[in-house]
């Protein structure tokens, strides 16, 4: 490879840095738009100023003044409030937000049954770049509950060693290795903020 070839190759970089950069920046605007548009209907839901009527009739509305928008009908606005109240209370959540699509969101809505299996699916999507069939397949296998069930703290656990090498899956084998069963607050608690040290550190290590 010669000099000139090089310099553009480092061209090439530039431009696929920026392009990455770029989507990072519309993703985020998007859930943010989303979150704040579920903070409006929450709330005029809640002073009882508005119906079940008044959602289809924002819906239209939407539709008329902002054509060739989607997402935005009875089903999609409804989606938006529920993001809004079940993170709003959150400021740890709330600022890993932006982080992930609207349809791996959607998708953790759709499975997830907790805050804290809610949290930890959005720190792997994160960690994993997780498209939102990659996603649906972690939340699908009940990976959130056997990943839980380990009791070896800080051992080899399959979402520790896939957030260390960057994985972009996890080992269906690893997986299938746990047993489902009813799972000790305490015990749920305890794993999560395992996993959320181990996050950290991980970020750490590459920022140094």
């Amino acid at each position: 490879m010669n000099d000139i070839t090089k310099d553009f190759i480092g061209v090439v970089e530039l431009i696929r840095e920026s392009r990455e950069n770029a989507i990072r920046k519309v993703n985020e605007e998007l859930i943010l738009l989303y979150r704040n548009v579920g903070k409006y209907v929450s709330e005029q839901i809640e002073s009882q100023k508005w119906g079940s009527s008044y959602v289809d009739e924002l819906a239209s509305f939407i539709s008329e003044n902002c054509p060739g928008v989607k997402g935005f009908n009875r089903r999609g606005l409804y989606r938006m409030k529920q993001f809004y109240e079940i993170y709003k209370d959150n400021e740890f959540v709330s600022t890993l937000l932006t982080q992930i699509s609207w349809s791996n969101h959607l998708a953790i809505l759709s499975s997830a049954k907790s805050d804290e299996e809610r949290e930890f699916y959005i720190k792997l999507s994160i960690k994993e770049r997780y498209s939102a069939r990659e996603l649906q397949r972690q939340l699908d296998s009940g990976y959130f509950e056997r990943y839980m069930l380990s009791t070896e703290k800080l051992e080899p656990i399959p979402v520790v060693n896939a957030i260390k090498s960057n994985s972009r899956s996890l080992s269906p084998t690893l997986i299938s290795e746990y047993t489902l069963k009813l799972i000790d607050k305490k015990l749920l608690k305890q794993k999560l903020h395992e996993l959320s040290e181990m996050a950290d550190l991980n970020m750490i290590d590459s920022e140094v």
